[in-house]
Parts: C-alpha cells; sequence; structure tokens
C-alpha cells in the first residue's frame, strides 16, 4: 500500500507539474492529450480498485466480522451475555477508498464522460480575438460539433468515420497549419477545386460574385462599423469591411501550395487544392486567415461551430449562429 501511494502522489505531482508550466508558458500544452492520459492512468486505478483493492477490503471486513461471530460464540459458551463488539464501525473503516484510490479511481467516471463527449460528441472553445466579429464576439464560449465532419481519434486526429463535406459558409475550428497545437476558427469560403479571388475586397468564387447587401451598422463598444451581409448558397451571415483599408495582403508567408495563389495590390486569388480549404474571419480587414498563411488540410479539421452557449459579460449572446 505504500508503494501506491508513493505512486499515486507522483502521478499526481507529474500532472501539477505539466499544468503548471503549461500555465506559466514554460511549455506548449496539450490538453487532448493530457485528457486521454489522464483517463488510461485513472481507468487503470479504477480497474485495480474493481478486480483487486475493493475484493481484498471486503475480505478483511468479512474476517472481522467472522471473527466477532465467533467472539460471540465463545462469550456464550461462557455465559457472558452483554458484548460491546462496534464490528460496523471497523468494517466501515476498512470498506473506505484510501485517498490515493479517491483521487484517481474516484475521478475516473467523470473523466471518462468527459474524454467521450468533447473527443467525439461536442468541445467547448472560448472565441480569443476579434477576427470572427459581428457573428462572433470576443468572450463568447462556443460549442464546437465534433461529427459533423466525421468521427476522428483523439489526440492523433485520425478520421475513422467519414462524415459531411465542409461546406462553404460554415463556421469551422481547425488546427492552425503553421502551429497544429492552436486550434483556431474561421469560415469556410473555397472547398477543394475552388478558385477563390478577394480582389478590391470583393469576393468570388469560380468566376461568381459572391452578393452582399448593406445592412446597418455594427456596433462594437463605442464605434459603429460598416456592415455586410453575405450570402452562400442560400445561407446569409454578417461581416465587416472597412472601405479604407487596403485590399493588398502584407505579410503573406511560404506555405504549401503556395503556387496555387496570385498576389497582386488588388488582393490575392488561390486555387484550392484538393483536401484543403480556404478559410476567411467574417473581420475580414482584421483576420490573419488562408490569405496569409495558406489552406487547411482535412487533417486538421476539428468540428463544425455552431452554438453560443455562454458569455459572461453579454448573456444575450446565447444562441445559434450562421
Amino acid at each position: 500500500m505504500q508503494f501506491m501511494q508513493i505512486l499515486t502522489a507522483a502521478i499526481l505531482a507529474a500532472f501539477l507539474g505539466y499544468v503548471g508550466s503549461w500555465y506559466f508558458g514554460l511549455i506548449e500544452g496539450n490538453f487532448a492529450l493530457l485528457l486521454f492520459l489522464a483517463t488510461v492512468v485513472t481507468g487503470a486505478f479504477w480497474l485495480a480498485e474493481r478486480l483487486y483493492f475493493l475484493p481484498q477490503r471486503r475480505r478483511a471486513a468479512q474476517a472481522i466480522e467472522d471473527a466477532a461471530v465467533q467472539r460471540r460464540a465463545e462469550l456464550d459458551r461462557m455465559g457472558i451475555q452483554k458484548v460491546d463488539l462496534d464490528v460496523q464501525e471497523a468494517q466501515g473503516r476498512l470498506l473506505m477508498q484510501p485517498w490515493w484510490l479517491d483521487w484517481t479511481a474516484g475521478l475516473f467516471p467523470v473523466i471518462a464522460a468527459v474524454f467521450v463527449l468533447r473527443s467525439f460528441l461536442f468541445e467547448p472553445f472560448k472565441i480569443p480575438s476579434g477576427s470572427m466579429i459581428p457573428t462572433l464576439l470576443v468572450g463568447d464560449l462556443i460549442l464546437v460539433n465534433k461529427f459533423t465532419y466525421g468521427v476522428r481519434l483523439p489526440v492523433i486526429n485520425t478520421k475513422i468515420i467519414e462524415g459531411n463535406k465542409p461546406a462553404r459558409g460554415d463556421v469551422m475550428v481547425f488546427r492552425y497549419p503553421p502551429q497544429p497545437s492552436l486550434d483556431y476558427i474561421k469560415r469556410v469560403i473555397g472547398v477543394p477545386g475552388d478558385e477563390v479571388a478577394y480582389l478590391n475586397k470583393r469576393l468570388t468564387i469560380n468566376g461568381q460574385v459572391v452578393p452582399t447587401t448593406a445592412v446597418p451598422d455594427f456596433l462594437d463598444e463605442v464605434k459603429y462599423y460598416p456592415q455586410l451581409e453575405e450570402q452562400f448558397d442560400g445561407k446569409a451571415h454578417r461581416l465587416l469591411n472597412y472601405p479604407d483599408a487596403p485590399a493588398f495582403i502584407q505579410g503573406a508567408t511560404s506555405f504549401a501550395y503556395r503556387d496555387n495563389c496570385r498576389y497582386s495590390v488588388e488582393g490575392v486569388v488561390c486555387k484550392v487544392p484538393e483536401g484543403h480549404y480556404f478559410m476567411m474571419g467574417d473581420n475580414r480587414d482584421n483576420s490573419l486567415d488562408s490569405r496569409y498563411w495558406g489552406f487547411v488540410p482535412d487533417a486538421n479539421i476539428v468540428g463544425k461551430a455552431f452554438f453560443v452557449w455562454m458569455n459572461f459579460s453579454n448573456p444575450r449572446r446565447i444562441g445559434s449562429f450562421q
């Protein structure tokens, strides 16, 4: 038992050390991997508890009861009727989970449920920047559907069941291609085979101008911004487009299939390669997206964003979005 206490303390110390190093920026953390390891470790303790430690404690508790019954029988033969033996209290102490099992096996059902929910059904995200304004605001807590685009194994993100293909206009969470440990959220603009042109701040797909309509200005705290409504295959969403911002894409990096893109003072034209997607933010002049770092491969897809479940500074934000 002492060995198990030491082992558990070492595991918990390693877990806290990892989280602390991640929090203070000493390492680049991976929450999916951390949750997977926590599930495996607590699951191993849970099995050990069910198959070994709990039966062992039950046998010890039964031995106390058997000894107590034998003791009462002996006292009865001696004519002693009043016996002060608190067997139940002793059994309760023996059956109680020790702290090192309480903090491992006891947490397994909760951790396992979170792991399954987050890995295969829905995952929560927090919007950290304003690249998707006006659709999503900073501080929005959103849910992402993990199975719409197919079921993937956690950590390695390998697809095991095919699902729907991402469609133009979908709001999608994906692993940022230049740094896959980061999750980004943008709107799908181009699917494989599309030619996407963003010239003079007008979006064209396969030679067809994407229709936009002027709508009332968007109020961002204290300032109004010009707002447009854009149509994708009959689905409308709103975007911000500042007339005075330059059309030139400044600071585009080197990326896979960059030869598929042509940059000019008017903007950029890209041919989307197979198995990739062209992403843009709804805050068109304040979004670091595919115009700058390239295409999102299918392997980087996390899921489809569909619902704001909370914004603590503005609870009225709760609800679905396009």
